[in-house]
């Protein structure tokens, strides 16, 4: 059955209306306001401050190790371990703080002596002796003018209360006759002894301007890289494997070992309270942590540990600070 054209239209106008009548709006876009200030970004949390040792202190390192650390500072590394309170000096943590100077030394406290005191009631005589016997008026007396000292006479006005005191006057001094001159004895003066001289340290030697070290060269090799503050922290010495190896100068050994990244077999001698001195590359080693040595005693062979040839590397540290050795060793 066919149908009409206007059958056919009513129809399409049909579908139109309703396929208007089923499509869906878009939901309305709103902006909502933000509570003032905030912000998109997060916030970033404060970055803590660098922590900062105190005075005397020294606070670890990422890659350091005690004995870096003691040499830094011109120290035993054992006194440090010891200031710490470390019970394994060869376990140190990031972040750890250790003392690197030598605690002061406390004040010490004597007793104080005190002499015994007799303590009494308020009002109790003072001594338990017989009270003085009271005459017959009931009033007791003094002689006037105070206690005099004793005599015939006192004891003969003491009796005579009415008659006035008489005291004898006594002249100390014997009164010189004019020709007389007083007699003057000489003062005794007293012997004078000899300064006694303090005897010199074996660990000290003389004088020689820079410093109280007197210095000698550790090797006879010739000066093959000198000092500089950034890459060489001390002078290298050229020499063959098993050469002698010097002290510089009198001490004693703090260290001997291959505890220290870059140094090899190392030998550290201190000198005084400032001034210190290490040995780096070595073949072998001929002294011990704590030994006491001589200026010019052999300490250790030449070699090349951890080097790229041999050599001797040499440092001189002022209170843990390098320094230029050939500022402190004698012209050749």
């Amino acid at each position: 059955m066919k149908l009409s054209r206007l059958t056919l239209l009513s129809l399409a106008l049909a579908i139109g209306v309703t396929g208007c009548a089923t499509t869906k709006s878009p939901a309305p876009v709103t902006e909502r306001a933000r509570p003032p200030g905030t912000t998109t970004e997060k916030a970033e949390a404060p970055v803590a401050p660098p922590r900062v040792a105190r005075p005397g202190y020294y606070i670890v390192k990422p890659g350091d190790t005690l004995i870096r650390i003691a040499l830094d500072h011109g120290q035993n590394y054992r006194d440090i371990a010891a200031w710490s309170g470390l019970e394994n000096p060869n376990l140190i943590e990031v972040g750890q703080e250790l003392r690197v100077r030598p605690p002061e030394s406390a004040a010490v406290t004597r007793p104080v002596t005190t002499s015994t005191v007799e303590v009494r009631p308020v009002g109790a005589p003072a001594t338990t002796t017989a009270p003085a016997a009271v005459p017959a008026d009931g009033v007791r007396r003094e002689p006037r003018g105070g206690k005099i000292p004793y005599s015939e006479q006192a004891w003969a006005q003491a009796q005579k209360p009415e008659a006035p005191i008489v005291i004898a006057k006594v002249d100390p001094k014997p009164e010189l006759k004019p020709d007389m001159k007083p007699e003057v004895k000489p003062e005794a003066k007293p012997d004078a002894k000899p300064e006694a001289k303090p005897e010199p340290r074996p660990d000290e030697g003389k004088s020689n301007g820079n410093g109280a070290i007197d210095w000698a060269w550790p090797a006879a090799g010739k000066v093959i890289a000198g000092f500089n503050e950034t890459s060489s922290k001390g002078l290298d010495l050229a020499g063959k494997p098993g050469d002698p190896v010097l002290a510089a100068a009198g001490g004693r050994v703090v260290y001997a070992g291959t505890g220290l990244r870059g140094y090899g077999k190392l030998v550290i001698v201190k000198h005084d309270n400032s001034y210190l001195s290490a040995y780096a590359h070595n073949q072998s080693l001929l002294v011990k942590e704590g030994q006491t040595v001589g200026k010019g005693q052999k300490i250790a062979e030449l070699g090349d540990s951890d080097s790229d040839r041999p050599k001797l590397h040499f440092e001189i540290r002022r209170q843990g600070k390098p320094v230029d050795p050939g500022k402190y060793l004698p012209p050749r």
